[in-house]
C-alpha cells in the first residue's frame, strides 16, 4: 500500500513539475489598452538585442513600432557595424515595422494607412534615405530586402549630439517618429 502511494505522489509531482515546465501555469498576458501617449512596452525574451513595441498618436493616427533594440556595446557603429550607403534595417534581427491607422504625410509626401518595414540608409554626411517598404514581416531584415516593394523614400536629416545612447530606441514625438542611437538623432517628420 506504501508503495503505490509513493508511486503516485511521485506521478503528480513529475506532472506538476512538466505541466510548470512547459508554461502551462502562466497566466495570459493581456495587452495594455491604447492610448494617446507613447507606451514601450517592455521585451518578452532575453534577446542580445530585445524587441520592443510602442503605440502612440501622431495628431489622430494611432500609430504602432516593432523594432530590435541593438546596443552599442562598444562597437563603433555607424560606417563600421551599420555601413554607410546601404540599407539597414534600422534595428536588429527582424525588420523594424511601423503601422498607421490613417494616411499620413512624411517629409511632405504622402503615406497610405498600413503596415510598413522601416529602413533607412546611413550617409557620413548629408541626409539620410527614410524607407517605407511594403514586405513588412522580413524574418531577417535587410538581408531579405527588395527595392522593388519600396512604397516611399524621403531624405531626413540627421542630427549629432555630445551625449551617446547606448542601446537604440525609436520614439512617437516631435517632429513625428525619432530614432536615437550611439550619438545619432534622427527626425523624421510626419503628419
Amino acid at each position: 500500500m506504501k508503495k503505490t502511494n509513493i508511486l503516485m505522489l511521485a506521478a503528480i509531482i513529475a506532472g506538476t513539475m512538466f505541466f510548470f515546465g512547459c508554461g502551462g501555469g502562466k497566466k495570459a498576458e493581456t495587452a495594455e489598452p491604447a492610448s494617446a501617449e507613447m507606451e514601450e512596452i517592455p521585451a518578452r525574451d532575453q534577446r542580445a538585442s530585445p524587441l520592443r513595441s510602442l503605440e502612440g498618436k501622431i495628431g489622430d493616427t494611432n500609430v504602432l513600432i516593432q523594432y530590435g533594440a541593438p546596443s552599442v556595446k562598444g562597437r563603433v557603429i555607424w560606417g563600421d557595424l551599420v555601413p554607410y550607403n546601404e540599407v539597414w534595417r534600422t534595428g536588429a534581427n527582424e525588420s523594424t515595422y511601423v503601422d498607421f491607422d490613417s494616411d499620413v504625410t512624411v517629409e511632405g509626401k504622402q503615406l497610405k494607412a498600413g503596415r510598413y518595414s522601416l529602413f533607412t540608409i546611413p550617409r557620413s554626411s548629408g541626409k539620410w534615405t527614410v524607407i517605407f517598404n511594403s514586405e513588412w514581416n522580413l524574418e531577417h531584415g535587410h538581408f531579405q530586402y527588395k527595392q522593388e516593394n519600396d512604397v516611399l523614400r524621403v531624405e531626413s536629416s540627421p542630427q549629432w549630439v555630445g551625449e551617446s545612447q547606448e542601446q537604440l530606441s525609436i520614439a512617437l514625438e516631435s517632429p513625428g517618429i525619432v530614432v536615437r542611437w550611439e550619438k545619432l538623432v534622427l527626425p523624421i517628420v510626419i503628419e
